[in-house]
């Protein structure tokens, strides 16, 4: 930052070239780089964005002297790996979910990001998204209430994906559908009950074995901050990526005791918000009415530059994850889902995979918390 702007790489151009104008209308973001190893992509993309600077392997980029920061968006399974890589070399680190798919390298991980110094972001769409800022307006205004319950789903079909998809275990991606829930609830879970459902067929097993389409969990929340638990919070997530004749579905719906806010059973509709209204004299039960709302998705949060970004994918959330990264940079402060907390996120996943495979046992979830 020599300059006093941040200088980013984005790494992987499937799903990054979306990133890349938006860190180029960033007021703090100096130079962008694109990295892909299809050369073809990193060319197309180069050219429509005029970025000058192209790497075509990771290795390749952090060779380079004078970046600050990368966003990594390549698969799954080469994130533990490449996350500490970044975060070794002296470069701030955001990554698409999930942190990891398992416990010994979410541990990995917080330690690499301790030891650099630098920051870590996982970038979870769900919780910078219009839906989840609408939930957490109507958390913080008492229109919900005290919160009673949640309730996630993500079904998706993956057949003719890439291999490395191959038999993915749905609950190691749970973060999309339970993040909402524990940062709603400022919470983290406990333990977990899941049981697997529609065993793979052997034309569907991957890399990680023997597993299930779809994988159906009960989570328990209890307070990050140490505080008497009260009363139970639960929620129930189902994730499904094989074997389920469904479309597309993936959001969150959160209750309390005076008012609700659901998903759309069919992506693109209007969610529901749910108000409960005092009980007449005489009257069984309480009247309950029932609203359309599609949120704006909190603009205001935004600098200027960034806001026309806000009605892209995945809620709008797009430009909100990166303003968060480099603003934590520039401000010198954690971000938002730092490893520990990316592991509160990603960890209940990994654990309930194991209480499937368990038949349904209750699995106990890691407390990644800095107590002492």
């Amino acid at each position: 930052m020599e300059t006093g702007l941040v200088d980013v790489i984005v790494v992987g151009l499937g799903f990054g070239a979306a990133f890349v104008p938006i860190y180029q209308a960033h007021p703090a973001v100096g130079r962008v780089a694109i990295v892909d190893s299809d050369a073809g992509r990193l060319r197309e993309v180069g050219d429509r964005f005029g970025v000058h600077d192209r790497f075509g392997s990771l290795d390749d980029a952090l060779a380079a002297d004078g970046w600050d920061a990368v966003h990594l968006l390549t698969p799954v399974a080469l994130h533990a790996e490449q996350v500490a890589l970044i975060l070794d070399s002296g470069r701030h680190c955001a990554s698409a979910v999930p942190m990891a798919t398992t416990l010994d390298d979410l541990d990995r991980l917080i330690a690499a990001e301790a030891r650099s110094g630098r920051n870590y972001l996982m970038m979870e769409t769900a919780v910078f998204s219009r839906e989840f800022f609408e939930a957490r307006r109507l958390r913080d205004t008492g229109a919900l209430g005290r919160l009673s319950y949640f309730r996630g789903e993500h079904l998706q079909n993956l057949d003719g994906y890439p291999p490395y998809w191959l038999g993915y275990p749905p609950m190691h991606y749970v973060t999309h559908a339970l993040s909402p829930a524990l940062a709603l609830a400022e919470a983290r879970v406990e333990t977990v009950r899941c049981l697997g459902s529609s065993r793979l067929t052997a034309d569907r097993v991957g890399v990680a074995g023997e597993g299930f389409g779809t994988e159906a969990a009960l989570f328990s929340l209890v307070p990050r901050d140490g505080t008497a638990a009260g009363d139970a919070l639960v929620a129930n997530i189902t994730m499904s990526f094989f074997q389920l004749g469904r479309s597309y579905l993936e959001g969150f719906s959160v209750y309390g005791d005076e008012g609700a806010l659901e998903w759309p059973q069919l992506e693109g509709g209007p969610m529901k918000r749910f108000a409960m209204a005092p009980a007449a004299a005489g009257q069984r039960g309480r009247p309950v009415s029932v609203t359309d709302v599609r949120p704006p998705g909190a603009p205001e949060l935004l600098p200027e530059p960034l806001r026309p970004f806000i009605d892209g994918g995945h809620g709008g959330s797009h430009p909100h994850l990166v303003h968060e990264f480099v603003s934590s940079i520039v401000e010198g402060r954690p971000a938002l889902i730092d490893a520990r907390r990316a592991a509160e996120f990603t960890a209940p996943g990994i654990c309930a995979h194991a209480s499937a495979l368990a038949g349904g046992a209750e699995v106990s979830v890691p407390d990644y918390r800095v107590t002492g």
